[in-house]
């Protein structure tokens, strides 16, 4: 067993746990009307029940970090994201199946049987607040939460981790400034979010569960809320260890291991080791390499996007140009986040844009 895990080992280094990540992502749209079959569930779910206990049982690292009651809710949050995420596609799969044979959904048939709010569903609600309080309080007489000392510049925790859900956040400052990581995504997502409704008017899939009458929502939403935070948060529970360096999930954390890394950036590869000549001390000429990249990603992608795709032209005459450019400006900037991941993987490439004498950094 212990060649076993030292080849998952091995096989899982950053890039490739994104690259099976993004596959997955990739197998659950393609082949929803499959694993959407209860029985085919059943089977995924004793499959993962059974990779969490093969874990336990055989690697110790794993199943000290696994029990820390810290790192618990991880898996009451993969558990419950499955099946909800699996009774969404569900009910989807059905209503697609109906309306491609000219049925109406499932949701249109009962539409008639109102439930009130009082009693009906403030009862019901009532209930779950019980509950959930007494599931909770269970919760923290059996889990005991550590509370560790005060602060103190003594001693710091090696690895220094933020709370588990922040776990996606703290890995995208491996990769961008605090003012962008921080600051400037974070707000992004929360915009984007809200503008969704306002980008997307189709009028379908309101009031029923559809995934063919509503891909460009459910798509980008669910490749942001599983590849870009979900897949983050078990990266960083499991993968980051002492000197925020990358272990296997199996892997001993070894305080004393050095990684090297020399991060260059884009100037750096451009004027240096391409050109051969040293970075000019203007620092507008040492990064108009930075600012011709972001420039073309921002402003000439989206026309070649739209030229070349199909779909990207169809979203154009649908949603007119503002609100595609704003739809292809949240998008590229979603997949900023991953492209910046994998090239700081391959090739160390640290930042696009690096002007440290105004703090500017991208």
């Amino acid at each position: 067993m212990h060649y076993i895990l030292d080849a998952i080992d091995f096989v899982l280094q950053p890039w490739s746990y994104f690259l099976f990540s993004v596959i997955a992502f990739w197998a659950m749209i393609k082949y929803r009307e499959t694993w959407t079959e209860p029985a085919f569930a059943v089977k995924l779910l004793w499959g993962a029940i059974g990779a969490i206990v093969f874990s336990m049982v055989y690697s110790d690292h794993f199943r000290e970090i696994a029990s820390l009651p810290d790192n618990v809710p991880i898996f009451l949050m993969v558990f419950s994201v499955g099946f909800f995420t699996w009774l969404s596609f569900r009910q989807g799969v059905l209503n697609d199946r109906r309306i491609a044979q000219g049925q109406p959904p499932i949701e249109k048939e009962t539409s008639d049987k109102k439930v009130y709010v009082w009693p009906d569903l403030v009862y019901v609600e009532f209930i779950a607040t019980i509950v959930g309080g007494i599931v909770l309080l269970v919760w923290s007489l059996c889990l005991h939460a550590p509370l560790e000392q005060a602060a103190t510049p003594a001693w710091t925790p090696n690895p220094s981790k933020a709370p588990w859900y922040f776990l996606g956040l703290q890995e995208m400052l491996v990769y961008y400034d605090p003012w962008l990581a921080g600051v400037v995504y974070p707000t992004l997502i929360l915009v984007g979010l809200m503008a969704i409704p306002y980008i997307d008017k189709n009028p379908k899939g309101a009031g029923y569960y559809t995934f063919n009458e509503r891909k460009l929502a459910i798509i980008p939403f669910l490749f942001g809320f599983f590849i870009l935070w979900v897949t983050l948060i078990f990266l960083g529970t499991f993968m980051r260890g002492p000197g925020w360096n990358f272990f296997g999930p199996y892997e001993n954390w070894d305080p004393h291991k050095v990684v090297v890394l020399n991060n260059v950036n884009l100037s750096e590869y451009i004027w240096v080791r391409i050109l051969g000549i040293g970075l000019p001390a203007n620092f507008l000429i040492r990064e108009m390499w930075g600012f011709l990249a972001v420039g073309a990603y921002l402003v000439a992608l989206p026309p070649l996007l739209t030229k070349k795709i199909p779909l990207c032209q169809e979203l154009l005459e649908k949603l007119g140009v503002a609100r595609y450019g704003v739809l292809m400006f949240l998008f590229l900037s979603m997949a900023s986040l991953p492209i910046k991941m994998v090239l700081r993987w391959l090739i160390n490439l640290k930042y696009v844009i690096a002007i440290p004498e105004i703090f500017f950094n991208i």
